[in-house]
């Protein structure tokens, strides 16, 4: 039997082309000369649809951020979720699919990341424009952190704001200065991330007998 896509699912999954879309534009051409037209076409949509998802393109692009740090993040907590304890070598994988992550992503999208950061500054209005929705990207970001965290017994030493704000202002600079200086950053800035994360004392998997008794 044929699934029916139902209308939520038809505007998850154009919101979805439109993101790769993005993606491949800004990396291509930058975030300043990229266009709302150069997106669309890219697709295979029409400006209007673009539009009809995200009102400017600023907000596009701060929509492509927040999926990537949650690809990050989804990474980071289904490794704690499945080690018993968290030492050396459960923080080199993490740092492992991090920096993986990171390069399948491509320093250019790092690059990006300071360039609209520049782009924001030079253009105050601009700027009030997507004050709101930046707030908001980054308390979601630090809500979906909590939730992370909370589903394997964990949880936050600083405020879940502060926390996601970091996120964003140290990840593309770690995915940068790994690459210009060939210094891998990775775990170092991570086992900075963890000082901020209490995790549980012990963890254990019940045994067969316990389990069916």
């Amino acid at each position: 039997m044929v699934e029916r896509w139902t209308k939520e699912r038809r505007l998850e999954r154009t919101r979805a082309l439109l993101l790769d879309a993005a993606q491949e534009v800004f990396a291509e051409k930058g975030f300043t000369a990229a266009t709302i037209d150069d997106i669309a076409s890219a697709a295979g949509y029409t400006k209007g649809a673009v539009y009809k998802h995200f009102t400017t393109k600023e907000e596009l692009f701060l929509a492509l951020s927040d999926r990537f740090w949650r690809r990050y993040f989804d990474t980071f907590t289904e490794v704690l979720s499945a080690a018993g304890e968290v030492g050396a070598r459960e923080l080199d994988e993490i740092a492992r699919r991090w920096r993986d992550l990171s390069r399948d992503r491509g320093a250019e999208h790092a690059a990006l990341g300071h360039e609209f950061t520049l782009y924001l500054i030079r253009n105050p209005d601009a700027r009030a424009r997507v004050e709101a929705k930046r707030t908001e990207v980054a308390e979601e970001l630090g809500k979906f952190v909590t939730e992370g965290l909370d589903r394997i017994g964990g949880a936050l030493l600083v405020p879940p704001l502060t926390f996601a704000h970091a996120l964003i202002a140290t990840s593309d600079s770690v995915v940068l200065g790994s690459e210009l200086v060939d210094i891998d950053l990775y775990r170092p800035v991570l086992e900075m991330y963890m000082s901020a994360i209490k995790l549980p004392t012990t963890r254990t998997t019940p045994t067969p007998d316990a389990a069916g008794s």
